[in-house]
């Protein structure tokens, strides 16, 4: 029975025991506080800063479990350089499994990008782990009871909890794995006809009883998932409250989206305690991601005739202080010593850090001009184009059959780096000069294959359409709207290089940040042209993307496997890399423009990175004027929309 939280105080124990369960999550490969990108520190981040939290958390507690909730293996260019340079083979270990081997994790599950690199790599890096890896719904094949998981779908940790006194009590604790079933459609090229993958709440329903009869007394899921609607329906991939609901699970770990819970951000939603930080009644986290927090759920138990019942409950996210400040001694509840965290991480990922840092270093070729972007959401801009640009000289090179090569080629791209939850450092920043695989990196920061779509003029605008969510609406005379909608992520805006579009913002959106239909009236495109003439609904194109997005990832027209001509496994970042090293020295023109409809004696505020600064003369066009900083330290632009851009 879940009651009530603890007070931040010291807990009085009683007859009672204290567990402590803490969680990373959403780690990407940030092991040490590094931009690789920028190829410089970048303090309050990585598993060795994750790792003093941890230590300060077991050191006030008897009683401390350690858990990961996926998306640990691919998101720096380190994961690229162990995937595709260094490999895996003659058993060797994974920085990021040394790494949680040395802090001594109790069991970790996986989240979606664990399978980027192929299924291979991964069970390889998982071969090296000295901790249960557990996930319920992910499936390689019938097997017994018609359900055999690719890890195992739980793990019982039997451990011993000291009381106040000092007295151990036996304690069986559950822990069960749960991801979104998108997987199996984001890596479809990897996982098709290898992994299934089954409903969350399904598949946790199926495995529950099974672990209580096993002798589990206290259930903690392992959930690699977000915090989104109330309602369960099938194969949802936000599925944190249906599965906080089910008999059996007493504790959730989530993730996935990147937020912290417990947080004033869901305080409106229905079944929600923040105060408490229960989800339907059940203690839930959610600890950000990167190793900049780390959640802790503190559950007080007690043993009466012979089972466990949870009497009171805490949660909360924790982060280190600003480097200037310094940390007050924790207090502790009969602690133990803890192991110098940060210390164990260094070594066991050091030799592999300067390897991947020697790696990323090596020039690749030259760009006459900057590529950045701070305005891709107003101009598109030269580091798209470069992208779209070698995209289209790819798949112009493999087309073979001819009613393909006489279709005209178009090609898609997205700011992946574009702020948001990346903070104000977020953006692709790459100055004029050489360029190095690093650079290659920021420009593509995702491991997504090549692909190739035929599609219609009608799923073209459509496709644009869909872009068009990423901007609030703005009323005609207004000064200060903010121009993007906060909810759209950058990879989720695209530009489709070759098109010439105009949008008008003063119409409301035709699709919502999730991609789903909201106003099948409403046009924000009112004009696309290629080659200077309009997109028709019969015309056909080529459009070139990636393996993410043609699997229907983020709801784009066209985006579906019978319109796939080209796939395979050539990752776009390759295919980028080898167009620079041909082209020698670099100067991008976009084929397309990205404009916007002109609303008179209107203007919009423009969220960007402070270092846009060095290139306002590219937006001359939206009299750009500065009103100052956000607190998060993004840089307020307003732009002019009062004439055609």
């Amino acid at each position: 029975m879940f009651t009530h939280a603890f007070p931040r105080a010291p807990l009085i124990l009683g007859r009672t025991v204290h567990l402590r369960l803490i969680e990373t999550t959403d780690l990407h490969l940030h092991l040490l506080p590094y931009d690789y990108y920028a190829d410089r520190p970048m303090p309050g981040i990585g598993l060795s800063n994750a790792a003093r939290l941890i230590d300060e958390a077991r050191a006030e507690a008897s009683n401390a479990l350690l858990f990961d909730n996926g998306d640990f293996l691919q998101g720096t260019p380190l994961g690229d350089f162990m995937a595709h340079e260094r490999g895996l083979d003659k058993g060797a270990l994974h920085p990021v499994m040394a790494a949680m081997n040395a802090l001594g994790f109790d069991a970790i599950t996986l989240g979606n990008h664990e399978f980027n690199y192929g299924l291979e790599f991964l069970m390889k890096t998982l071969a090296g782990a000295r901790f249960p890896v557990v996930s319920a719904n992910l499936l390689t094949g019938a097997g017994a009871k018609g359900r055999k998981t690719l890890v195992a779908p739980y793990a019982l940790l039997d451990r011993e909890l000291l009381d106040e006194s000092g007295q151990p009590h036996p304690i069986r604790l559950g822990v069960i794995g749960l991801a979104p079933p998108q997987i199996v459609d984001w890596d479809r090229h990897i996982l098709e006809g290898r992994v299934q993958a089954l409903d969350m709440v399904e598949a946790a329903r199926r495995w529950l009883p099974e672990m209580r009869e096993a002798g589990a007394d206290v259930i903690l899921a392992l959930a690699h998932t977000g915090i989104g609607p109330s309602r369960h329906s099938e194969g949802m991939e936000n599925a944190t409250l249906p599965l906080a609901r089910l008999d059996g699970i007493d504790a959730l770990m989530t993730g996935h989206s990147h937020l912290l819970f417990p947080s004033p951000l869901f305080a409106a939603l229905p079944e929600v305690d923040i105060n408490a930080g229960t989800i339907a009644g059940k203690p839930t986290v959610m600890g950000g991601c990167w190793g900049a927090h780390i959640g802790v759920i503190d559950l007080e138990m007690r043993r009466e005739g012979g089972q466990w019942q949870v009497l009171k409950s805490r949660s909360e996210t924790r982060s280190l202080p600003s480097p200037e400040v310094e940390s007050p001694a924790p207090a502790r509840i009969g602690a133990r010593s803890a192991p110098a965290g940060p210390i164990q991480v260094i070594r066991a990922v050091t030799e592999a850090h300067e390897a991947a840092l020697a790696a990323i270093r090596r020039p690749v070729g030259m760009t006459e001009q900057p590529l950045h972007t701070f305005f891709a959401h107003l101009t598109g801009g030269a580091a798209l184009a470069l992208v779209a640009e070698a995209q289209r000289a790819f798949i112009s090179e493999r087309l073979i059959d001819p009613g393909l090569r006489s279709l005209p080629v178009l090609s898609a791209s997205a700011p992946f780096k574009a702020g948001g939850r990346g903070g104000p450092l977020g953006y692709t920043d790459v100055p004029a000069g050489p360029l190095a695989l690093r650079h290659i990196a920021d420009l593509y920061t995702f491991p997504n294959a090549f692909a190739a779509l035929r599609v219609t003029g009608a799923e073209v605008l459509e496709w644009l359409e869909r872009s068009a969510a990423a901007f609030n609406r703005i009323r005609p005379g207004s000064r200060d709207t903010l121009l993007r909608n906060p909810e759209v992520p950058g990879y989720s805006f695209e530009v489709i290089d070759a098109i010439d579009v105009t949008y008008d913002l003063s119409q409301p959106a035709r699709y919502d940040a999730k991609g789903a239909l909201i106003d099948w009236k409403s046009r924000r495109v009112v004009q696309a042209l290629f080659q200077g003439q309009p997109v028709e609904w019969k015309d056909e194109f080529i459009l070139c993307t990636n393996s993410f997005r043609a699997s229907g990832a983020g709801c784009f027209a066209g985006a579906e496997r019978e319109k796939l001509v080209f796939g395979g496994e050539t990752l776009t970042r390759d295919i980028l890399r080898q167009h620079v090293a041909r082209q020698g020295s670099l100067r991008i023109l976009p084929r397309g423009n990205l404009r916007f409809a002109p609303m008179g004696s209107t203007a919009a505020i423009f969220e960007t990175g402070p270092a846009a600064r060095a290139h306002l003369t590219e937006i001359a066009s939206f009299a750009p004027q500065e009103r100052g900083l956000t607190r998060a330290g993004f840089l307020r632009l307003r732009v002019s929309l009062s004439a055609a851009k």
